[in-house]
C-alpha cells in the first residue's frame, strides 16, 4: 500500500477548517468534483496517522477535518465502512508492469513487488493501523481480498502456468500448490515472523531453492530421492 499524498484542498460547504475547496455538486452527467473527494480521502488518511480507528471515527469528524460539510460526504459514500474501502483502494500501489508472456521473469518481479509492499508495511504505522482495522471489518478484509490480493493471486497463478508451459517448470504438479510455494516465504516473513529479514534478493532465493529442490544431492550432484514416512497409526 502506498501511503496517500496529504492534498490541503478543501470543501467550503459548511466546514470551518482549511482554505475552501469548490465542492461541484454531480448534476446530470457532471463528474463529481476530484479536489473534494481527494480531500475526504486525505483527511481520513491523517486520522488513521494519528493512530485512530475505524470505530473511533465519525463521519461528522472526517468532515471536519476535510473542511467539508456531513451531507458532501454522505453524497459520495453511504456510510464509513464505505468510504475506508475507498481509502484501501486508493492507497494501494499500482502492481508492477510484467510482460504477461514469461514466467518465472514475471513471477520474480510479482515477489519483489511483494517483497517492497511488505517492507513498506512494516516501516509504516499508517499501514499497520489500516491492516489491523482492516481485520477487524470482516467487510473491509473480504472487498480488499476480492479487489486486490483475489487479482494479484490470479495474475501469479497465470505466471505460474506460463512457466509450465515454457517448460521452466514441471507440468506434472498443481500449479495451485506451486504458486502457494512460491508465495509462502514471502507471506510468513510479513505476517507470521514480521521480525525476519527480507533482503533484496529474497526473490531470486525463493525461485532458486524451488527449482533446485530441498533433497539432498549425492557426491555427483545428483538428487537424492527420499521416500515420505509414514507415521504409524
Amino acid at each position: 500500500m502506498r501511503q496517500a499524498a496529504h492534498n490541503p484542498a478543501r470543501d467550503p460547504a459548511e466546514g470551518p477548517v482549511g482554505p475552501p475547496c469548490q465542492d461541484t455538486e454531480p448534476r446530470r452527467g457532471r463528474p463529481r468534483s476530484a479536489a473534494v473527494e481527494r480531500a475526504i480521502l486525505d483527511a481520513v488518511v491523517e486520522l488513521l496517522e494519528t493512530g485512530e480507528t475505524l470505530d473511533g471515527l465519525s463521519i461528522e469528524r472526517i468532515a471536519r477535518t476535510a473542511g467539508v460539510g456531513k451531507a458532501t460526504i454522505y453524497r459520495r459514500w453511504s456510510g464509513k465502512e464505505e468510504l475506508f474501502v475507498d481509502v484501501l483502494r486508493d492507497m494501494e500501489p499500482a502492481d508492477p508492469a510484467v510482460s504477461g508472456t514469461a514466467g518465472l521473469d514475471d513471477l520474480r518481479i510479482m515477489l519483489e513487488s511483494m517483497r517492497t509492499r511488505s517492507l513498506a508495511q512494516r516501516s509504516s504505522a499508517l499501514l499497520h493501523n489500516v491492516f489491523v482495522q482492516m481485520k477487524k471489518h470482516p467487510r473491509l478484509w473480504t472487498e480488499y481480498q476480492s479487489t486486490v490480493l483475489g487479482p494479484r493471486r490470479a495474475a501469479m497463478l497465470a505466471a505460474v502456468q506460463r512457466a509450465v508451459d515454457a517448460g521452466e517448470l514441471r507440468g506434472d504438479l498443481d500449479v495451485e500448490l506451486m504458486n502457494d510455494l512460491f508465495l509462502g516465504p514471502m507471506l510468513v516473513r510479513t505476517v507470521h515472523r514480521p521480525e525476519a529479514p527480507l533482503p533484496e534478493d529474497l526473490a531470486d532465493r525463493i525461485i532458486a531453492a524451488l527449482l533446485q529442490g530441498l533433497a539432498p544431492r549425492s557426491p555427483k550432484g545428483q538428487v537424492t530421492a527420499v521416500e515420505p514416512t509414514t507415521a504409524p497409526v
